[in-house]
């Protein structure tokens, strides 16, 4: 499948897996302007794109991601100048919107996105992570919340996502601290699903396990994604309700009869996109 053409991304699509990749390691992948803005649409495009089941974010080089490029971040106060302060930090609002909207197209994307982390995992690049349905580490992985360290609040998705996943104290203490967590207290705590002894192992133990998904009914894995969206914003009393009328809509499928099918025959399923 045709793809839009990245300057800081890789994306490539083999039997259902897309694999995008963070692709500035001179710079350990720090996200400039134009990362932000092809990460948006590498997934949408994957969002958009039938024959991608599942996908990976990973990043080029011996770390993942060192957070938002400091000369991106010291052009803020130019780019926003104005002589009217409000419209100055109107349009600084309306620059936040946007990166945040940028990280969120991979929530938004309704295939499921595994993260793949070695080395350094700090700043914006903990925001990038947490909106990812799963999180795995090599054992060099480090992560921390580094904006307390420039004197400012996080402000793309952290601060909101990251207390759901570890806890509201460790999320704080953290954030406060600005402190470095590696990869076994990760493990520990929440934040990502499993360590790997190595890169190469992270590698191939994380296509193991996207391959996995991309062998299931592609229409079910679809709904799981947005119905434990849902019910995380909602009650379980919502949560519950959400899920009736989907199945009412979409449980009666063909995957659904594949699934018996291949059951009753004792083979693999093989499911339409």
């Amino acid at each position: 499948m045709q793809h839009p053409e990245f300057t800081s991304l890789t994306l490539h699509l083999a039997d259902g897996i897309a694999e995008i990749r963070l692709n500035r390691p001179d710079k350990s992948n720090a996200m400039h302007d134009a990362m932000w803005q092809e990460i948006r649409q590498a997934f949408d495009w994957v969002d958009s794109t039938p024959e991608a089941r599942v996908a990976i974010l990973a990043g080029a080089g011996r770390n993942f991601c060192a957070g938002i490029d400091l000369a991106m971040l010291g052009s803020i106060q130019q780019r926003i100048a104005h002589p009217d302060g409000a419209r100055s930090r109107e349009a600084l609002r309306r620059l936040i919107l946007d990166l945040q909207d940028c990280l969120s197209a991979i929530e938004r994307c309704r295939k499921p996105v595994l993260a793949a982390i070695q080395g350094a995992c700090v700043g914006g690049a903990l925001d990038l992570v947490t909106c990812c349905d799963m999180r795995y580490a090599a054992e060099d992985a480090v992560f921390s919340i580094k904006e307390i360290d420039l004197g400012m609040v996080a402000d793309v998705g952290t601060l909101q996502r990251l207390p759901r996943l570890v806890g509201d104290g460790i999320a704080r203490e953290l954030a406060y601290t600005g402190r470095t967590v590696d990869a076994a207290e990760a493990g520990k705590i929440g934040l990502v699903n499993r360590v790997f002894a190595s890169s190469e192992a992270l590698t191939a133990g994380v296509r193991d396990i996207a391959a996995s998904i991309a062998a299931k009914s592609p229409l079910a894995t679809r709904g799981l994604k947005e119905v434990m969206n849902y019910s995380r914003e909602h009650s379980i009393a919502d949560g519950l309700n959400y899920v009736a009328t989907w199945n009412a809509a979409l449980l009666l499928s063909g995957d659904l009869g594949e699934c018996i099918a291949a059951q009753r025959e004792k083979r693999a399923p093989n499911f339409a996109d």
